[in-house]
């Protein structure tokens, strides 16, 4: 089949080069343009430009691909589909109409749920135990075309979005050349998205910082869910600090150190700390993390990162500050 590809992330990228393995004719690849990036502020090619340019694929970059002359450039290329990953740009009704077979979109979520910019961030904020890769017939709305295929994933209780997010894009490859051989056949009909949906906006600077008045289990989540990008963040001492792993405690035996020992007195004194302790106040300094009083239960603060420093060890930080036990974060 005739393609045109567009798509700008990561995410898009094992698309790309399963069209390619395919056999597929991919006539041309757009991508968003060159952006600056760095300290340098020196212009970046997007992971799907860099990805094309290697595949020997010509690459066109338009501000907006709905002017006239991103229209043009694309019935010039003739494409049989349009096949749109995380492109970043919304496609008008003139180019949903364009190619014969229509315009297929592969988003990482089990449609209609998390429909929107950040659904893989979002599905691991959320606790959601299960996701998936959607293969979709584009029309005007936001996500809400006729649904061709999915396959489901489990989310494990520790992923992170960046682990599932390199999952989901080969599974989202896979789709595709599924989609289009059955789509080829015949046999493959678009079925109306119905029933409850969800939104999964872009993050903003609001859902990134942790509230210690939210339960364990949901700081854990959000902490993994923004991870790698753009990183869960609180403040000690009133300096911004990354927090980057953790591990929600419900129980106090889950916590007291060391290897089986008994420490009746010393679980006392940790249950009282627990009661009188205001939610980011720091209870305890363990060998792997610092434990912290959440809204609901405790939470294993595991790797965190100061501002202009790498990532580290949470007790490695603690005790470089010359922390003190019932300091609080945020």
């Amino acid at each position: 089949m005739r393609l045109v590809f567009m798509g700008t992330p990561d995410f898009a990228v094992p698309a790309l080069r399963a069209l390619v393995r395919a056999g597929h004719d991919v006539a041309g690849v757009f991508t968003q343009p060159d952006r600056p990036a760095g300290r340098g502020k020196n212009l970046k090619r997007s992971p799907v430009k860099v990805a094309a340019e290697e595949l020997g694929i010509s690459v066109f970059q338009p501000e907006k691909i709905k002017t006239p002359e991103g229209i043009e450039q694309l019935r010039a290329l003739a494409p049989d589909s349009i096949i749109v990953v995380a492109y970043g740009q919304i496609l008008s009704r003139e180019i949903l109409q364009l190619p014969s077979r229509g315009c297929i979109n592969v988003h990482a979520s089990l449609l209609p749920n998390y429909r929107g910019a950040a659904p893989i961030h979002w599905a691991v904020m959320k606790g959601e135990t299960r996701t998936g890769v959607t293969t979709m017939l584009m029309d005007e709305g936001l996500d809400t075309g006729g649904m061709l295929l999915k396959r489901e994933v489990l989310i494990l209780a520790d992923v992170t979005t960046g682990e599932l997010h390199d999952q989901l894009a080969a599974l989202g490859g896979e789709l595709l050349i599924t989609t289009l051989y059955e789509l080829e056949k015949g046999s493959l009909i678009p079925i109306p998205q119905t029933g409850k949906s969800n939104y999964a906006p872009l993050l903003k600077r609001e859902h990134e910082r942790l509230d210690w008045s939210r339960r364990a289990i949901e700081l854990h989540h959000q902490i993994r869910g923004l991870n790698p990008w753009p990183g869960a963040f609180t403040t000690f001492r009133g300096e911004n600090l990354k927090v980057w792993k953790s591990t929600p405690l419900l129980q106090m035996e889950k916590y007291l150190e060391p290897e089986g020992r008994k420490f009746e007195s010393r679980t006392s004194n940790i249950e009282s700390r627990v009661k009188a302790a205001a939610p980011g106040q720091i209870l305890q300094v363990l060998e792997d993390g610092l434990v912290v009083q959440t809204g609901d239960g405790v939470i294993r603060i595991l790797e965190v990162q100061p501002a202009g420093k790498r990532a580290m060890p949470a007790r490695d930080f603690f005790n470089g500050r010359h922390g003190q036990v019932g300091e609080k974060l945020g």
